[in-house]
């Protein structure tokens, strides 16, 4: 018996990438899961597909991660089809790189919309459903603890936010026994930033273990924060990126 079973998920941002690993990974260890997409209907749907014909319970779940109706709107449909929320995975996120003299309010906008106010909408929404034992796990970044270039403060700063909302969280939800708790991944071999890229070299430069995360390897950090394992873990920041922040 995996070691979710029985529990209910929401995972944000679940159809690519590391969120799709969680998907994958949570549905294995026998939890019923949500996968919240924006545009990527086809690989959401063949993500659910996936886990249907393999056993597993999955649904998606379309949504916005910038508009706070279209996310309220997400969890409250996931929480109809599973009858509750045990898991809530806020793993939706935009990044806008560049000089900062070109940063523009649409940018600020659009990054604080979905790396940080997403984030506090869905958590809000989730916890009416959610009872002793839930477990809130956001996606944040090893830049925001540590910048080592330029072009990144936006995404950067955006990234930080979650680490004073991870831990006051972690304060107010202590009481009834919800844990919250930050997953910073590093370099990870994604379509968004692939192991092959032509900046690849340089971050494996940063790093103490010169080898991209692979978005199982992710998945299985996350698995274990979700499981009865991790009850006395909150309010703390895992890194996992090859000691590029070591």
């Amino acid at each position: 018996m995996g070691t979710l079973q029985g529990k209910r998920a929401l995972v944000t941002g679940g159809s690519r990438g590391i969120g799709a690993a969680v998907v994958r990974r949570f549905a294995a260890e026998g939890a019923a899961v949500a996968v919240g997409y924006e545009r990527a209907a086809s690989r959401a749907e063949a993500l659910v597909r996936q886990i249907v014909e393999s056993g597993g319970r999955a649904i998606a779940v379309q949504m916005d991660a910038a508009d706070a109706a279209s996310v309220r709107g997400a969890v409250a449909r996931a929480a109809a089809e599973w009858g509750g929320l045990d898991i809530l995975v806020n793993n939706a996120g935009i990044i806008r790189a560049g000089s900062i003299d070109d940063m523009s309010l649409e940018d600020i906008d659009a990054t604080l919309a979905v790396n940080v106010r997403a984030v506090m909408v869905a958590t809000l929404a989730a916890l009416p459903y959610m009872s002793e034992g839930g477990r809130i796990i956001n996606t944040g970044s090893n830049l925001a603890e540590r910048v080592p270039d330029a072009g990144k403060t936006l995404y950067s700063a955006s990234k930080a936010a979650l680490i004073g909302w991870t831990k006051g969280l972690a304060r107010d939800l202590g009481p009834r026994g919800i844990t919250v708790n930050l997953v910073h991944p590093g370099s990870t071999d994604t379509d968004m930033n692939p192991a092959d890229s032509p900046r690849a070299d340089a971050q494996r430069e940063r790093m103490a273990i010169k080898r991209y995360g692979s978005p199982d390897d992710l998945a299985a950090l996350f698995a274990f924060i979700a499981s009865p394992e991790a009850r006395s873990i909150t309010g703390a920041g895992f890194t996992a990126d090859g000691g590029a922040n070591a």
